[in-house]
């Protein structure tokens, strides 16, 4: 599985992964989401998904202007919903805040890119439609992005490391 990733930068912040590493990321994310669909039609999509990576003031606004909430926030994810008929593997867009990701790494005790990484995966678990608004929801989202993060060498996000 190699989606097609769309990196758009417009932050100020210095140390960002590369491309190579947002696709590392989104690609494992995508693999083990559609591995656990039963609809083998996704093991040969050609996903595309941008991923933009915004500073706080961009990241309030959006926040505020699509989910009512005046602060910034880590990620945003923004599904692509086709008209009916229309066949395209676009997924959608995430929006990605710099400033917060770093920031959170660091009060968490995290390495900066596992963060990221974690961000990345969570993204495009909405784009593909989990969520975790209850807690049945939250407790299969969270699991699948432990999972995900595991095949990276990347350690539960969800244990405290502080």
């Amino acid at each position: 599985m190699n989606a097609t990733v769309d990196l758009q930068i417009a932050c100020t912040e210095k140390k960002l992964p590369s491309l190579k590493q947002f696709q590392l990321w989104v690609d494992a994310a995508l693999a083990m989401a559609y591995k656990r669909s039963s609809d083998k039609a996704n093991d040969h999509r050609q996903d595309e998904l941008s991923i933009r990576l915004v500073d706080i003031e961009e990241s309030q606004s959006l926040n505020h202007q699509f989910r009512h909430k005046d602060k910034p926030t880590n990620v945003l994810s923004f599904p692509f919903e086709l008209p009916p008929g229309v066949e395209l593997n676009l997924l959608g867009d995430l929006v990605i805040c710099a400033d917060i990701v770093k920031n959170e790494a660091k009060n968490q005790q995290k390495q900066d890119f596992h963060h990221w990484a974690h961000m990345v995966i969570h993204g495009c678990l909405h784009l593909l439609g989990f969520d975790h608004i209850n807690d049945s929801d939250a407790t299969q989202m969270e699991s699948l992005e432990i999972e995900i993060l595991a095949t990276l060498d990347i350690d539960n996000p969800y244990i405290s490391h502080i």
